[in-house]
């Protein structure tokens, strides 16, 4: 009796943990942005070229730019996660960029001998994001200090794609 308390000790007590420490990786949404936002937006864009590429950019707006202290990092959206950047010239505009698989270029070859397709790349594994959303939602994370936080954006518009660019007439 004694031997089966202390076994069903051993097997429950680290599950009662296990399951404490999952809370603690949750990542937790602060109430407000660190800077005053205009309204954000994604646009989608293919290449002119076939096998040229295809995206998703996301533009994140700021009023003023961020304190030194605050440092937007990357955004989470629709599933994936791209790190943000500026322009030189514009440092109010936060852009994250996904790139999509539309219109990339794909060099597979099939072959019913496994050395002949020995130099195909493998399918890239999908990451998972640390947030459920909504497809017109986003999560940016932010460092302020040394700390890293996260905040959310309820609604990104969805503006016209971008036309890929045409071909000269000859």
């Amino acid at each position: 009796m004694l031997i089966t308390r202390n076994i069903t000790s051993l097997i429950i007590l680290p599950m009662i943990m296990f399951s404490f420490s999952q809370c603690s990786s949750q990542k937790k949404l602060q109430e407000t942005a660190p800077v005053k936002l205009s309204k954000a937006y994604c646009q989608t864009w293919v290449a002119g070229a076939r096998g040229g590429g295809s995206g998703i950019n996301i533009f994140i707006p700021v009023e003023t730019a961020p304190d030194k202290k605050i440092v937007l990092d990357s955004v989470y959206f629709r599933g994936r996660s791209a790190k943000l950047e500026t322009k030189p010239q514009n440092d109010t505009l936060y852009i994250g960029r996904f790139l999509t698989k539309v219109n990339e270029k794909y060099d597979l070859v099939m072959s019913s001998d496994p050395k002949q397709e020995y130099g195909n790349k493998r399918p890239e594994d999908t990451e998972k994001i640390p947030f459920e959303l909504k497809m017109n939602e986003c999560v940016v994370s932010y460092t302020e200090g040394k700390k890293t936080k996260y905040f959310k954006i309820d609604e990104v518009e969805e503006k016209a794609a971008i036309p890929p660019p045409m071909a000269r007439k000859q």
